[in-house]
């Protein structure tokens, strides 16, 4: 084959490769999903979900499923335990005007793969479970891999090798890729119990509580059918017993009527970070073979989804010749500092936060906010490569919209009806036009896949005004003011829905900020 037939290989089938392998059928890009195992994983493992990665399952055609299995919380508890009394929760209804998810859910990490899996056979993939990557070589065009697969041995070629094997990756061991930052001598455990505190033993806790203590806190997290408790283990601390650990359970919750442990899980702590993402535009490290992060705030899992976001529609984009190879760069320019110096760092000031240490993170800014923080919309990414990016809003009130910023998904009708902003550019680049469409402003046709014209305007375009096929009535002028952007400008938004860049609006300027992201001009339509 020639390299632009071979497909992408996606190593492992965990939450992080099954998104990844989602966004590349999402965008029509061949690929292979591997995992060494016979099955997915069982094990007990990250259960809270933020509205951010529920955005990326949303595009991807997975979220539905998702929500039916999980419980949705718009309420993130914050419970002082000396006193047993709540500090300021974080009200997630704030975001109402920002995303189409204003709640966070829980789902353990086993059910979860399933329904990720459940999508991708829907989608006409599977995972090919007991393929074993043993070594791989880099050529010039194409990944060549050997592969122990239940049949033996198999050489797979593949355009790239994303890397989505865990903590432990061996792609990255293959490579070299040194990883820095410390492995806290602290150990986290999980346990899940199955108890009755909403009837019989009635709390009014939280679905997402955290306990914030100098000698022993506390995360409680309501699970779809039983409750989930994560509390640290001391350097050196053996490994409770079934009794003590329900011993500890009522320390927290108090005396209940029956309570049974169902589960355990044992970890180690990491904030750790690899030093490369990315070799030769051929190899990807992504997730946790990329980052591990402390996993307070729910930042480790949706750290990794927001690579699995980032990364599959470059590569389709490249594939299709709508950009230049050099697209693939702005993967680990955009995402590295994200992991390394925002979720790694935002994770370590919680867990000194629950624990009172110095150097904890503080909660003096708005609610809008907090909320916009803790459910990672506030994401904003370095798509210029000038250092310019954040994971933090910190403003009492949503500002305008900037290059990098996850565009605010907000509803507004089109000629078909109801539309959201994220769902227009599930395939493309789309421009939007905020202008007033009683003025016959000069908004292109949609003659090209890659990039798509909307005016914004809170008046409904005539029937004769010849913009009826691409104009999005915003009543009342929502949307406009939460984009924040002056009069007659256009905002360019990718298909990951973050802002490519904001301009004035002039004759072509949709065409050439397109041009500066991808390297390519615009693409038209075959036929």
């Amino acid at each position: 084959m020639t390299a632009d037939q071979l497909p992408v290989v996606v190593v492992g089938a965990g939450p992080i490769g099954l998104t990844t392998a989602l966004g590349l059928a999402h965008y029509g890009v061949p690929f292979v999903l591997l995992e060494e195992d016979a099955t997915l994983s069982s094990d007990t493992k990250a259960g809270t979900t933020l509205s951010r990665t529920l955005e990326i399952w949303n595009r991807y055609g997975a979220v539905e499923e998702i929500l039916n299995a999980a419980v949705r919380i718009d309420e993130i508890g914050d419970i002082d335990r000396a006193t047993n009394t709540p500090r300021a929760s974080v009200r997630l209804a704030e975001l109402v005007n920002d995303t189409q998810f204003p709640f966070v859910i829980n789902l353990p990490q086993q059910r979860m793969e399933p329904i990720l899996a459940a999508a991708l056979e829907r989608a006409g993939h599977t995972v090919r479970t007991q393929h074993r990557l043993t070594s791989f070589e880099v050529l010039d065009d194409r990944v060549v891999l050997q592969v122990e697969t239940p049949d033996g041995p198999q050489t797979l070629e593949a355009a790239q090798l994303l890397a989505c094997d865990g903590g432990r990756s061996r792609v990255r061991d293959a490579l070299g890729v040194p990883v820095v930052g410390e492995t806290l001598p602290e150990r986290y455990m999980l346990i899940d119990v199955a108890v009755d505190l909403d009837v019989d033993n009635a709390r009014d806790y939280p679905y997402l509580a955290y306990f914030a203590d100098r000698t022993e806190w506390m995360v409680l997290i309501r699970q779809p059918d039983n409750w989930r408790f994560l509390f640290p283990l001391a350097a050196g601390a053996e490994t409770p017993g079934d009794e003590d650990l329900l011993v500890k359970v009522k320390q927290f919750i108090g005396e209940v009527d029956r309570i049974e442990l169902l589960g355990t899980v044992i970890y180690n702590v990491h904030h750790r970070v690899a030093e490369k993402w990315t070799v030769d535009r051929k190899v990807f490290l992504m997730g946790d073979a990329a980052h591990l992060i402390t996993p307070m705030w729910a930042l480790g899992l949706n750290t990794g989804a927001l690579d699995a976001s980032n990364l599959p529609w470059r590569l389709a984009w490249v594939l299709r010749g709508w950009a230049d190879p050099s697209l693939l760069d702005g993967y680990e320019q955009e995402q590295r500092p994200v992991a390394t110096n925002g979720s790694a760092e935002m994770a370590e000031a919680a867990r000194k936060y629950m624990s009172h240490q110095r150097g904890a993170v503080t909660a003096d800014t708005s609610d809008w906010a907090t909320a916009y923080t803790r459910t990672l919309l506030s994401v904003r990414l370095d798509v210029d490569g000038v250092g310019d990016w954040s994971m933090v809003a910190n403003t009492a009130e949503p500002p305008a919209v900037r290059a990098g910023d996850r565009a605010p998904d907000l509803a507004l009708q089109g000629p078909a009806g109801r539309v959201t902003i994220h769902e227009l550019v599930r395939e493309s680049f789309v421009a939007l036009y905020f202008t007033d469409v009683r003025r016959r402003p000069d908004i292109p046709v949609n003659d090209s896949p890659a990039l798509r014209h909307y005016a914004v305007s809170r008046w409904d375009a005539p029937h004769d005004s010849g913009l009826r096929d691409r104009s999005l009535f915003d009543p009342g002028s929502i949307a406009t003011n939460r984009y924040g952007v002056p009069a007659e400008s256009v905002v360019l938004l990718r298909p990951d829905g973050h802002v490519a860049a904001v301009a004035p609006l002039r004759a072509g300027v949709a065409f050439e900020l397109y041009t500066r992201v991808t390297g390519r001009p615009v693409p038209r339509e075959e036929g």
